[in-house]
């Protein structure tokens, strides 16, 4: 005679929130448990130790909670008064920034893509994310940067997958850019490419609009991208 399996409990709820960080890029969902709030209302949130703050583009909703969740940021709270200065003076502070730096990049004939500018909540500082595919002397820039804003100024190369995963887009599936739509760090894209070679050298399909391979790639069945060892030899000797 069969057992019957116990039923699984009932499942914890969460609320959970669709909200852009800093304006920018995909909307991404953290946990807003107990906040009451409502699409473009500010939040504020720590991102990479740093205190920062998002928009809500879509009101809390409540969801069976997963482990997975445990990786998601949490809001901290709906912005105050005196944050929402701030907020309003970090806006025009890094549309300043991009306009101001973009210039000078220019002007200077630094090779650079400006990627996204912020300041900080708690220091008298502003970042300059950028990309470059090779080093940048930007030791003029910094110093008319400094001058221009009266504060400190930091640097930060970011790469072409970190560019992607901050502005967002579309590829070549029609979907949202995985890095920017739920996955929440990188991870290396192993590809055994020393049995599969043959597979990716010239699979443009397989390279994301950032120009490295697609992260859902991490998806795949090891079966799907290793060969036939006939197939193998067959291209060794052609």
């Amino acid at each position: 005679m069969m057992e019957l399996e116990e039923e699984s409990p009932h499942p914890e709820w969460v609320t959970v929130v669709g909200l852009k960080i800093r304006d920018q890029g995909e909307i991404k969902k953290a946990r807003a448990d107990g906040l009451v709030l409502k699409t473009g209302d500010h939040v504020m949130l720590e991102l990479e130790g740093e205190l920062t703050f998002g928009t809500v583009w879509t009101p809390p909703q409540p969801q069976p909670f997963i482990p997975p969740m445990r990786a998601m940021r949490s809001v901290l709270r709906k912005a105050t008064e005196p944050e929402e200065a701030a907020i309003a003076h970090q806006q025009k502070l890094a549309h300043d920034g991009m306009d101001f730096c973009r210039e000078r990049v220019s002007a200077l004939g630094l090779h650079m893509k400006l990627v996204e500018v912020f300041g900080s909540f708690q220091r008298r500082v502003l970042t300059f994310n950028y990309t470059a595919e090779s080093r940048v002397d930007f030791r003029q820039l910094v110093k008319d940067l400094a001058r221009h804003f009266s504060c400190r100024i930091e640097m930060q190369q970011i790469s072409t997958r970190e560019e992607a995963q901050r502005l967002s887009g579309v590829d070549t599936c029609g979907l949202v850019l995985c890095c920017a739509n739920f996955l929440t760090d990188f991870k290396p894209i192993n590809l055994k490419l020393s049995r599969s070679e043959w597979v990716w050298s010239n699979d443009s399909h397989r390279i994301g609009v950032c120009g490295r391979l697609k992260c859902c790639l991490l998806f795949e069945q090891d079966e799907w991208y290793s060969p036939p060892q006939e197939l193998i030899q067959l291209t060794r000797s052609s």
